[in-house]
């Protein structure tokens, strides 16, 4: 819905950038008008592209929030973490946080029970 990332934009403020990643386009359009009432010209949403989970092309990312279910922690969004970055993913039923040192060693902990859309 865009709610999020201007959330998430106005939290990070214009000395940095949000987007956000939707693979259904009308909820790109409508993410879109969303952030847009927020004036944060920082933050957008982008169309996903089919069978790529993030932003591949823009990462390192120093915060990763996703908000659908995955089956498994997606090794794909680990890996566009910056080093020190952390991410929180909803998988399998729990919610995890995910961080990466400043050597690249990953560590994960899990924090309660959780019930979000798939992630497609």
């Amino acid at each position: 819905s865009g709610w999020s990332t201007a959330i998430l934009a106005e939290l990070v403020g214009p000395e940095g950038e949000v987007h956000g990643v939707e693979i259904v386009p009308e909820l790109v359009e409508r993410g879109g008008r969303a952030v847009a009432v927020f004036d944060t010209p920082w933050a957008g949403i982008r169309q996903a592209e089919p069978g790529v989970l993030g932003l591949p092309d823009l990462a390192p990312f120093e915060r990763i929030l996703v908000s659908a279910m995955a089956g498994a922690i997606p090794g794909e969004l680990v890996d566009q973490l910056a080093p020190g970055g952390v991410m929180v993913v909803p998988a399998d039923g729990e919610m995890y946080r995910v961080a990466k040192d400043a050597d690249g060693e990953v560590s994960i902990s899990a924090h309660g029970a959780y019930l979000f859309v798939p992630l497609v």
